[in-house]
């Protein structure tokens, strides 16, 4: 397998639809990029084994078993374990179970100065520099990267624009049948998302920027999302919201839509929008739609604070 080429599966309504191993360089974004599966409703494992890989799919495709899109990361921190990687690969396809690799990569320089920001060991510069334990993992990489169906370099990359990769050219063009809901929180005051399919404006609610205490603070902190949930109108807000999403969700999937991008906005992006994006996403889960989320402008009205 290699180049940017996707496996397509049937999903017959049972076993397992889909299976991910992500891999790469150190300091590459793995992390990032699990947490992504993970928001879109895979079962997630990070630093597996690859000898267990084999059992893990055994397990999910029992009779019985409700777990359908895996994604797990295998790297070097697995220490001898991971050189039996290539051969477990070898296992998958020659009993014909299809998976998909995603491979993370950056260069030196920005491998290195991650590694110093983090303050973190190289887990194979036990006995040399950062230096060091990256070109042995790239040598370490170089089989399973020229097996990878997607690589990223992830060099310039934010992890916010990670995730979106992801999300755009991994997951959503993986699952024909299945619609990624991707939410974000804006400031109308920095523009309307151009990407979004539904547009929520939520300035109708009461504003926490009004309040000193605070002002400073974010939609991700227990007592802001205690000011914009606490009330009568975002309660009566959220049932109809819901109801609206539970209508509109599985007859966007029927029309053949892979992703929909929600966008929920207030006036900066920091408060309301980023309480009730939370909110959205978790309530898309809830009725079995991967959902991840992303806050565009948190952090612009703080800082001029």
């Amino acid at each position: 397998m290699s180049g940017d080429c996707v496996i397509e599966q049937e999903d017959q309504g049972a076993g397992l639809n889909d299976l991910v191993l992500i891999t790469g360089m150190s300091g590459a974004g793995r992390s990032e990029a699990i947490h992504t599966f993970e928001d879109l409703g895979y079962f997630c494992i990070d630093n597996l084994p690859p000898a267990l890989i084999g059992q893990l799919v055994g397990l999910a495709t029992l009779p019985g078993s409700r777990v359908r899109n895996i994604a797990v990361v295998c790297d070097v921190r697995g220490g001898e374990f991971f050189q039996e990687l290539s051969a477990e690969l070898d296992d998958l396809e020659l009993v014909g179970h299809p998976f998909r690799i995603l491979f993370l990569i950056a260069d030196d320089r920005t491998l290195v100065t991650r590694f110093k920001e983090t303050r973190r060991r190289h887990p194979l510069s036990t006995l040399g520099s950062v230096a060091e334990g990256i070109a042995a993992e790239r040598e370490l990489l170089r089989q399973v990267q020229e097996r990878a169906d997607l690589i990223i370099d992830t060099s310039t990359l934010r992890p916010q624009e990670l995730r979106g990769i992801i999300r755009q050219k991994f997951v959503a063009a993986g699952r024909g049948q299945q619609l990624a809901v991707v939410v974000s929180s804006f400031g109308f005051k920095y523009g309307v998302p151009i990407d979004a399919d539904i547009v929520m404006d939520v300035r109708f609610l009461p504003n926490p920027f009004y309040d000193p205490r605070l002002r400073a603070r974010t939609g991700l902190e227990r007592v802001v999302r205690g000011f914009v949930l606490d009330r009568e109108e975002t309660a009566v807000f959220l049932e109809r919201w819901f109801s609206l999403l539970e209508l509109l969700l599985p007859n966007y999937r029927s029309e053949g839509k892979t992703q929909l991008n929600i966008a929920l906005g207030c006036t900066g992006g920091q408060h309301r929008s980023v309480v009730l994006a939370e909110r959205t996403a978790e309530y898309a889960r809830s009725i079995g739609y991967p959902a991840s989320v992303s806050h565009r402008d948190i952090t612009k009205d703080r800082a001029a604070h």
